[in-house]
C-alpha cells in the first residue's frame, strides 16, 4: 500500500460486502481514517460504525451477520487489538488484552481465536483463546527465541511522541544507552518501503535493525526511530503528507527528532548521524544533502537518487509523472542536492538489485567525484539484490555502518 493509495481496507474494493439485500457495508476515510460504514441502497442512509482518530485495519463479518469482527489501533497507534462489533446497536466489546500486536484468525464456527502475537522486544508466537470478553489466551509455540537469544537483555524501546514543528505529533522509539558516550551521540534509524509503521509495540520487521540498535545504544549512543510523514498507522492526512514532495515533511520531522533528543536528552547536535535502506536511504541522503548542519554522518543503503528512475506505479501516485511535473521529480530526488554534502556519507547498494536499481548508485557517485566532495564512499555488493541473503554481506554492511559512527560521531 502506497501514499497515494487507500488506507487499510479501502484499496481495490478489498473490504465491501452483503449484510442483506437492502444494507451494504464499507470501509472510508471520509473522516481522514478507515472507518467502517453501511448504507441502505434503497433509502441511501448512511451510518458510521466506528468512528474517531485510528484506524479500522482488519473486518471479518460473523457468519450470523450479527457482529463484525475488527482489529483497530485505538487502543495506541502502536498497537493492534481485536473486538467483536454489534451491527444493531454499534457496541464494541474488546477481545484480546495482550500489549502489542494480535494478528487473529477466527475458526471456522467462531469459538475460537488463533493469535499471532509479538511484543517490541518478544518475536512472534501462536496463542490460542476462547472469542468472548474475558477469557485469557494460551500461548501453543515457544519457538521464536533460541537459548542464546534469551541470553542477551533485548531493549523494550520506549514509544514516546514528540511535537514537529508545524504541532503534528510524531510517534517514535527511542533506545537508551545505560552508559551515555561522553559526546553524547545519537543515530536516528529511518525506516524504509515509506508507507510502513515501525515506532510501534510489537516485534519489528527490521529485526536486523532491531539488534543493530541495541549495539549501538550498548555503545553509548542514543538511537531513536521515527514514523515520520507518510508512514502507515495515522490516517489519511499522515499517509499523503508527502505527495508531490518526498524528502519534505518527512524529513523535516526526522529534523524535528534530533532537537527532541537534545532538549530532553542532552544529545550533542554535533554528533548526530543517521542510517536506512531504500526509502530509508534515500531520506538518509536528502538529509545529509539539505540538512548538512544538522546531520554529520550517514549511511545510504539501497537508496533511490532520482525518482524519475524508479518504479512507475509506485512513484507517479506520490509525484505524478516526470513528463507532466518535473517539478515534484526534481525537489524530490537527492541527485539534485549533492552539492550540499559536507559530512561523512558511506553508499552500500547491491549490484543485482531490481527494485532500486543499481544506476542509482553508480549515478551519484559521478556526481559527487564532479563535485570534487570528500568524505564519501560507495560499497558495492556484487552478488546481492534490493534485501541482502548472504549473512557475510550483512555481516559487512553493519561493520561499516558501526565503523561511519564510531569514526565520526565520537570524534
Amino acid at each position: 500500500m502506497r501514499p497515494g493509495s487507500g488506507g487499510p481496507g479501502i484499496d481495490f474494493g478489498r473490504n465491501i460486502g452483503w449484510i442483506d439485500e437492502q444494507t451494504l457495508w464499507y470501509q472510508s476515510e471520509t473522516t481522514g481514517y478507515s472507518h467502517l460504514y453501511t448504507i441502505n441502497v434503497n433509502t441511501g442512509e448512511k451510518k458510521a460504525l466506528t468512528s474517531g482518530k485510528y484506524e479500522v485495519q482488519q473486518v471479518q463479518l460473523s457468519r450470523d451477520k450479527k457482529y463484525f469482527y475488527i482489529i483497530t489501533n485505538e487502543v495506541h497507534p502502536g498497537e493492534q487489538q481485536f473486538y467483536r462489533l454489534s451491527i444493531a446497536d454499534r457496541k464494541q466489546e474488546r477481545i484480546t488484552t495482550m500489549t502489542g500486536a494480535n494478528q487473529v484468525t477466527i475458526s471456522p464456527d467462531e469459538k475460537y481465536l488463533g493469535i499471532l502475537y509479538s511484543y517490541s522486544n518478544k518475536p512472534w508466537e501462536l496463542y490460542l483463546q476462547e472469542n468472548k470478553p474475558g477469557s485469557k489466551a494460551e500461548q501453543i509455540t515457544n519457538k521464536a527465541q533460541s537459548d542464546e537469544f534469551k541470553t542477551y537483555a533485548w531493549r523494550e524501546p520506549e514509544v514516546i511522541s514528540f511535537t514537529a514543528a508545524d504541532g503534528a505529533q510524531v510517534y517514535a522509539r527511542i533506545y537508551k544507552p545505560t552508559t551515555p558516550h561522553p559526546n553524547k551521540p545519537a543515530v536516528l534509524f529511518v525506516h524504509g518501503a515509506g508507507y510502513l509503521q515501525n515506532a510501534h509495540k510489537w516485534w519489528s520487521s527490521y529485526y536486523k535493525e532491531y539488534m543493530f540498535n541495541n549495539m549501538l545504544a550498548d555503545n553509548g549512543y542514543y538511537v531513536m526511530d521515527i514514523d515520520y510523514r507518510g508512514s502507515a498507522g495515522y490516517g489519511r492526512d499522515w499517509r499523503t503528507a508527502i505527495y508531490r514532495n518526498m524528502g519534505g515533511k518527512d524529513l523535516d520531522d526526522n529534523v524535528d527528532a534530533v532537537n527532541y533528543l537534545v532538549k530532553n536528552y542532552g544529545v550533542d547536535p554535533k554528533h548526530v548521524g543517521l542510517y536506512g535502506g531504500s526509502y530509508g536511504g534515500f531520506i538518509t541522503l536528502m538529509a545529509m544533502f539539505k540538512k548538512p548542519d544538522v546531520f554529520s554522518a550517514g549511511a545510504a543503503l539501497r537508496p533511490v537518487t532520482d525518482w524519475a528512475n524508479y518504479n512507475h506505479g509506485y512513484t507517479a501516485e506520490i509525484l505524478n509523472e516526470p513528463y507532466n511535473d518535473s517539478l515534484a521529480y526534481h525537489r524530490s530526488s537527492p541527485f539534485y542536492y549533492a552539492e550540499g554534502l559536507k559530512g561523512n556519507l558511506l553508499i552500500c547498494h547491491g549490484m543485482l538489485d531490481v527494485n532500486v536499481h543499481f544506476q542509482d548508485a553508480v549515478k551519484l557517485t559521478q556526481r559527487l567525484i564532479e563535485l570534487g566532495k570528500d568524505n564519501w564512499e560507495l560499497a558495492p555488493y556484487p552478488m546481492e539484490d534490493h534485501g541482502f541473503v548472504e549473512p557475510s554481506s550483512w555481516t559487512d554492511e553493519y561493520k561499516r555502518i558501526f565503523k561511519l559512527f564510531e569514526t565520526t560521531l565520537k570524534k
